[in-house]
């Protein structure tokens, strides 16, 4: 067996994290033949709730879950980690627009860059899910100026899983056999779900659906998804976040054999996206790293959503100027 790597979860005795930590235990995202050491960080005043957790997964006898470790203190959540999912951040409220969420996370995501710089391995592989979680990572990125830039990323895969979830319902077909929806920009409501290189059993989706339903129908249910399951269950998408950042992280560690995912990160300028920004691009995994797909030929109706989420990916940028 492996040498063991250790993993950290932030916001572990959450709704995400605690559907995440059983799911990271099990071996469903480094492998079955891979150990682990979860690091799971919280505020002082869930430590409490947080050792419950532990109590649980001590009790679940996962073989690959070698220790845990809880605290609230960053830099010791993040030493020596190989992986870390940033999923804990603060909850929007009722009187909150995106902008006022914007700024409340800044601090935290600026104090977690600095402590993943100075603590964690440098080919640490990051992936933020609290929102708004583009700039998060931004956040982030930017306070930890000592590591590659292509260590930090923002989870959009939920938003890929959502897309395929929809064609798979519509075509009547298992999802397995849908693949390559992209997801342009932020996640959030101005993303862009982008069907024109999809697959179902290997026929494009394109042949099996008609041009209506996937503006008229498809594309606003992926970008108001979280809104329906909150209007529907009361409460936002957590094991189906929890589920997403696993299948980020997977494919991001083992590879993604090929498919296209989905992946929010730091632009190179790729499709006339500004350098720095993170920014969700198509991407395949190999060997525990990802490139774009930069040879894609897109219309004018693409280039306009893509214009249209630069310009709010910007707009949350320049509202943190002073954190970066």
């Amino acid at each position: 067996m492996k040498p063991a790597i250790r993993v950290a979860v932030t916001g572990a005795a959450g709704n995400i994290g605690y559907a995440l930590l059983w799911r990271l235990a099990s071996g469903d995202c480094f492998g079955a033949d891979q150990p682990i050491i979860l690091q799971m960080l919280e505020i002082t005043p869930a430590l409490e709730r947080l050792n419950g957790v532990k109590m649980e997964l001590v009790d679940s006898a996962f073989p690959l879950l070698h220790d845990i470790v809880c605290t609230d203190d960053a830099n010791v959540a993040f030493k020596d980690c190989s992986a870390i999912f940033l999923v804990g951040s603060r909850p929007r409220t009722k009187d909150m627009d995106r902008s006022d969420l914007v700024a409340a996370n800044g601090p935290i995501f600026t104090g977690q860059g600095n402590a993943i710089e100075k603590s964690a391995k440098k080919d640490v592989k990051v992936v933020v899910v609290g929102n708004p979680c583009n700039t998060n990572a931004l956040i982030a990125m930017n306070n930890a100026k000592g590591l590659d830039p292509r260590c930090f990323s923002a989870m959009t895969r939920l938003d890929q899983n959502r897309a395929h979830g929809q064609i798979s319902e519509k075509l009547g077909v298992p999802v397995a056999k849908v693949s390559d929806v992209v997801i342009w920009g932020n996640h959030g409501d101005t993303m862009f779900p982008d069907a024109s290189w999809a697959k179902v059993d290997g026929a494009a989706v394109t042949s099996k659906v008609d041009a209506d339903w996937l503006t008229g129908a498809f594309e606003p249910t992926v970008a108001t998804r979280g809104k329906a399951v909150i209007v529907a269950r009361g409460a936002s998408s957590a094991a189906s976040a929890a589920s997403s950042a696993v299948d980020h992280m997977r494919d991001w560690w083992q590879g993604s054999h090929g498919r296209m995912v989905s992946m929010a990160i730091p632009s190179q300028g790729w499709y006339g996206v500004p350098k720095g920004l993170i920014f969700s691009f198509p991407c395949i995994c190999e060997g525990g790293d990802y490139r774009v797909v930069t040879d894609l030929e897109i219309d004018d109706r693409t280039r306009e959503q893509i214009a249209r989420n630069v310009a709010a990916l910007s707009e949350e940028r320049d509202a943190v100027a002073n954190l970066l």
